[in-house]
């Protein structure tokens, strides 16, 4: 069976989840993988029996499934430091409080934990993310940050992860963390840096969106191969790279999305420089068999435009591997 293809509703929150739940199924999607703000799911009602039957009720009225869910705003406030206006914005009050730095981060683990606990009331197994990062501001490497500086960072990260792994566990749900500048992980040496952290546990895989990647001059494709065991979900969204004209930087000079000055933006799937083909190929040899999701992100197409015709592009990639194509045809012959 094909793997099944989801919109990814972080980029739709803007409007009421029913909304969104009706344009997917009438452009064709399988599914949503559902964000945990807007009015689209609250993980504090995770016991709610009457809150979790209506979502599961409203995604059957569109012949609609749920594979995954994602808190991706909550789990940046985990680790994060300074904690500032930025996570304001993005934040829920009942995790924002009065604003104190270590209770929004306790605030924020205590929201991811209970994601868990949605996801497996909503019977999904996957929830992706972000893990926010003590030492992502060392990034720039001046002044440069000590070998200590940066061991304390991933010790922060798995102090304040391993807790909310436990209510995974606990629950069987498994934590996708997307690699992503800004994150503890956010290149190939990183995650096997914050891998090794954690130990290695089951409960703390990977997110493959190769957009992220493909700026920053990573392999998307032998990522996936070298990962092969932590692919648990997969993004689909692309990017296209706008440097070599000696003015438009990588870092994208504080310039907003599609701006022609920047070195690199989020782009329809299939119009940008990720190799999707090789891509999907490498996913049939690692045999990846979950949802692909569309993470629809492009300032310079109306959405409503580019969701349906990423769906389609990923439709034409999305081909069988080939032992499932030749079990498929063998039960056919018999």
């Amino acid at each position: 069976m094909p793997r099944p293809v989801t919109l990814f509703t972080g980029q739709w929150a803007d409007l009421p989840f029913e909304e969104v739940a009706r344009l997917a199924s009438g452009w064709g999607y399988d599914g949503l993988e559902i964000a945990c703000w807007g009015d689209h799911l609250d993980p504090w009602r995770w016991d709610d029996e009457e809150y979790v039957a209506g979502k599961l009720a409203l995604l059957e009225k569109y012949n609609l499934k749920v594979w995954t869910i994602s808190n991706h705003l909550k789990g940046q406030a985990v680790c994060d430091d300074p904690i500032d206006q930025r996570h304001r914005d993005i934040l829920p009050d009942v995790v924002w409080g009065d604003g104190d730095p270590e209770g929004v981060r306790q605030r924020a683990a205590e929201e991811l934990k209970n994601t868990a606990r949605l996801a497996a009331k909503l019977g999904v197994k996957t929830v992706t993310g972000f893990t926010g990062s003590s030492i992502w501001k060392y990034v720039a490497m001046f002044p440069p940050a000590s070998e200590a500086m940066v061991d304390a960072g991933y010790q922060d990260f798995a102090d304040r992860w391993n807790p909310i792994l436990d209510v995974f566990d606990e629950v069987g749900v498994r934590f996708a963390h997307e690699v992503h500048p800004s994150e503890i992980a956010y290149d190939y040496w990183t995650t096997v840096r914050t891998l090794e952290a954690i130990g290695h546990r089951e409960a703390f895989g990977l997110n493959w969106d190769p957009s992220h990647m493909v700026w920053q001059d990573i392999d998307p494709v032998g990522f996936l191969w070298d990962f092969k065991d932590r692919i648990y979900h997969v993004h689909c969204k692309d990017t296209k790279k706008r440097l070599g004209n000696g003015r438009n930087g990588r870092l994208s000079s504080h310039l907003p999305w599609a701006d022609p000055r920047r070195g690199w933006d989020f782009i329809s799937t299939g119009h940008g420089d990720v190799p999707w083909e090789d891509a999907f190929r490498m996913m049939n040899a690692i045999g990846y068999a979950g949802p692909l999701s569309v993470e629809w992100e492009d300032a310079g197409m109306d959405r409503l435009v580019g969701a349906p015709e990423a769906l389609e592009f990923v439709r034409s990639f999305a081909f069988d591997p080939p032992a499932a194509a030749f079990d498929a045809a063998f039960s056919t012959k018999n």
